[in-house]
């Protein structure tokens, strides 16, 4: 009794093993890797905000959001969609299937899905090339100064049903009419001058449509109908005053707040004026 009570315990060591060691795996990598692709991408969105226009950011906003194609448009051609895009904004007015904006194509008219009279498609053609090359020649003013840069980032063009939309738009920082004088500014007068000088290679008539911003409900008399009005008048006087023939302006319309180009009707980029070089 006296030895087994001697005898040394039995010690039994259980060791825990970690996977991983001192590094605790290697999920952080995962997502150090999220974090880094995460950021790059946010200063490629800020870079491109800063570094294109609102026409190029619009068709890269597009790109991203592709409308769904619709079979009787899209398919039967020998492309991937059927010879035609899957932005059917274009597609839908040509093929008779109704518009989808107010401008919607660059056609005259819808042309169901037989086409029109070789005559009349020919002077379509023939009219959109026309347009087209006032389009090209008004945006290629860009590279001539900073000062005209600077100027056609406020403006937008568009070959529609009408003709030829040329809009001009405000921003928060360069309004198209003095705040309290209503006057024109001097950005408004360049862009004037330089469409003035690109429609003397052309013969079309002309429309001037002008388009403000909503005022607050609490206003009794808002006067957005004759602002509107006299801020398209007054384009037309600029038109008249550097020698532009006035029998080729065929319409001033004020629009008020009525086709905004943003939800948020209040912003000061609906502020704008559209000039339209009407199709022959």
């Amino acid at each position: 009794m006296g030895a087994q009570a001697n005898a040394a315990p039995v010690i039994i060591k259980r060791k825990k093993v970690v996977s991983g060691g001192g590094h605790h795996g290697g999920a952080w990598k995962v997502a150090y890797a999220d974090f880094v692709t995460a950021m790059m991408a946010f200063f490629m969105l800020m870079w491109l905000l800063n570094a294109t226009t609102e026409k190029q950011r619009k068709g890269i906003a597009d790109y991203f959001s592709p409308t769904i194609p619709i079979n009787r448009i899209s398919g039967g051609g020998d492309g991937a969609f059927g010879g035609d895009s899957v932005f059917s904004e274009n597609t839908l007015p040509q093929n008779g299937t109704g518009a989808s904006s107010a401008r919607p194509t660059e056609q005259n008219q819808a042309r169901g899905e037989f086409g029109m009279p070789d005559g009349e498609g020919a002077d379509q053609a023939a009219q959109d090339e026309v347009l087209k090359s006032v389009e090209a020649e008004l945006l290629g003013r860009g590279g001539e100064s900073m000062v005209m840069e600077n100027a056609l980032k406020h403006i937008i063009t568009k070959v529609t049903d009408e003709g030829l939309v040329i809009e001009l738009f405000a921003t928060e920082d360069q309004p198209l009419f003095d705040a309290k004088t209503h006057a024109p500014t001097e950005l408004l007068k360049m862009m004037i001058f330089m469409i003035a000088d690109i429609a003397k290679t052309v013969t079309n008539g002309m429309a001037i449509e002008g388009h403000v911003s909503a005022k607050p409900v609490v206003l009794q008399d808002t006067q957005v109908w004759e602002e509107s009005t006299k801020n398209a008048d007054a384009v037309r006087k600029i038109f008249k005053g550097i020698g532009m023939d006035e029998s080729r302006i065929l319409q001033v319309t004020g629009h008020a707040d009525r086709e905004p180009v943003l939800q948020d009707t209040m912003r000061i980029r609906n502020n704008r004026i559209e000039i339209i070089m009407l199709r022959e």
